[in-house]
């Protein structure tokens, strides 16, 4: 099974778990991590560019990555947040391939598949990780928010924006 078969958005939504035996659990620990009582100056945050499906184990990738740089640089004083949530059951129908794999399988027949995973499915413009930062930070985060970019399988825009107070 590879990722970039179920990055595609096709297809209704796969979300009721209540009718999903053995769905999976989320892979993703935390959504928000650093000091969440800061008051911070600016928020840069990291922008899908076009309309995916995210598994929750890119997710965690990226999470680990952003938090990882931000917490060497700056310590304690930032706040990272996960926005989107993986609520899309992904299903696999499993193929024996190979010698007397014709007894062991019933090709499409009854193929409506197990849950391997959860996805997030993203629009284009929607924002996936947000930091909140002081001036000092700038820096830090936006190379946090690349260094998370490069375990997402869309390309995205790092945008840093002064926030009101």
């Amino acid at each position: 099974m590879k990722a970039r078969n179920y990055r595609e958005v096709k297809g209704q939504a796969y979300t009721r778990k209540k009718y999903i035996r053995g769905s999976p659990s989320s892979k993703i620990v935390k959504f928000t991590m650093g000091d969440t009582s800061g008051n911070y100056k600016y928020q840069a945050r990291l922008i899908a560019e076009r309309a995916v499906q995210i598994r929750h184990n890119a997710l965690e990738a990226a999470r680990i990555a952003s938090n990882r740089v931000l917490n060497e640089k700056l310590g304690n004083s930032y706040h990272l947040k996960i926005l989107p949530f993986p609520h899309v059951v992904l299903r696999e129908n499993k193929m024996i391939f190979g010698a007397h794999a014709d007894r062991l399988q019933d090709g499409m027949r009854n193929s409506f598949g197990k849950a391997i995973g959860l996805a997030a499915r993203v629009k284009p413009g929607q924002s996936l990780i947000i930091a909140d930062v002081n001036e000092d930070g700038l820096e830090a985060a936006a190379t946090a928010l690349k260094r998370g970019s490069a375990k997402l399988p869309t390309p995205c825009r790092v945008v840093i924006e002064k926030l009101g107070d």
